[in-house]
């Protein structure tokens, strides 16, 4: 069996990353009380993870500004890795645990101290997964995988990082190079996907919250995304309550793009949160 992980960093690193975030808010006065970072918005509070290529994860937690910390180091290890997500399976907008597949197409879940459960096999028939949050009506996180032909299939949460069998929910996905989501785009309560094509013109799916068909008919919100070499939504990094989007481009410099809530214009203008460096990693999460 592939090696997936060097320590068990399950709730621990989860909740790491959350009491970083925790502090940030208190350090920066982002948050009026000592309330919890689960309280700050409806999106989730995940902090941004980066796994480089000698299998070490490192943690950024948001300011509150749009602007993020020095990195935490909090899991070694995790080698032969084609995917690594995140999951809220308790709707407190904090990670519970989350998702690995590994090279050999088995896909596991880690959450606290026990040890890593495989819940699937087969898996690397998909070129693609997204952790994208309770996508399919349900009350555990999802995950969204797309297979070589572009058939996208939607495996429901038990909330124990189990999945259902999986749902076919469209095709024709093999035109795009890079799909995100985690969390609501347009304040209507349900999570939302984006999904950049060959040309670099960038699509809005606007969630359902049904799980038969998950998200309605594309619109446009964006061309010129073919800068970019890695998308990834890494839920609320602002903490408005409203989920963002990250971009990575060729020299490894790192921008936000904050969410609004609209679903004409969902995103405002791209702000650099990391000017170099950034290409040393190979996965977020």
């Amino acid at each position: 069996m592939a090696k997936i992980s060097g320590r068990r960093p399950g709730r621990a690193a989860t909740r790491l990353a959350a009491a970083a975030i925790t502090a940030a808010l208190v350090a920066t006065g982002a948050a009026a009380t000592s309330a919890s970072a689960s309280e700050v918005g409806d999106a989730p509070l995940f902090g941004l993870q980066g796994l480089n290529s000698s299998g070490t994860a490192y943690t950024y937690a948001p300011l509150g500004d749009g602007t993020i910390s020095s990195r935490v180091e909090f899991s070694t290890g995790m080698t032969n890795l084609k995917f690594v997500g995140q999951v809220d399976n308790d709707a407190d907008n904090l990670a519970d645990g989350r998702w690995q597949l590994g090279t050999s197409g088995n896909i596991w879940y880690y959450e606290g101290n026990s040890p890593a459960k495989k819940i699937g096999y087969g898996w690397g028939i998909y070129n693609t997964l997204v952790s994208v949050g309770q996508f399919g009506g349900a009350e555990g996180g999802d995950l969204l995988a797309r297979d070589a032909k572009g058939d996208l299939y939607l495996y429901l949460g038990y909330g124990d990082g189990r999945v259902t069998k999986r749902l076919k929910v469209g095709y024709g996905w093999d035109i795009y190079t890079q799909i995100a989501g985690n969390g609501d785009l347009t304040g209507d309560g349900k999570g939302d996907l984006v999904a950049r094509d060959k040309s670099g013109v960038l699509w809005l799916y606007k969630g359902t919250g049904n799980q038969h068909a998950p998200y309605q008919k594309r619109t446009k919100i964006g061309s010129g995304w073919n800068q970019y070499n890695a998308l990834f939504a890494a839920g609320d990094l602002t903490m408005d309550g409203i989920t963002d989007l990250v971009a990575r481009n060729a020299k490894g410099e790192l921008y936000l793009y904050k969410g609004t809530g609209k679903a004409a214009a969902p995103y405002k203008a791209k702000a650099i949160i990391g000017t170099s460096g950034w290409n040393t990693y190979r996965l977020f999460f």
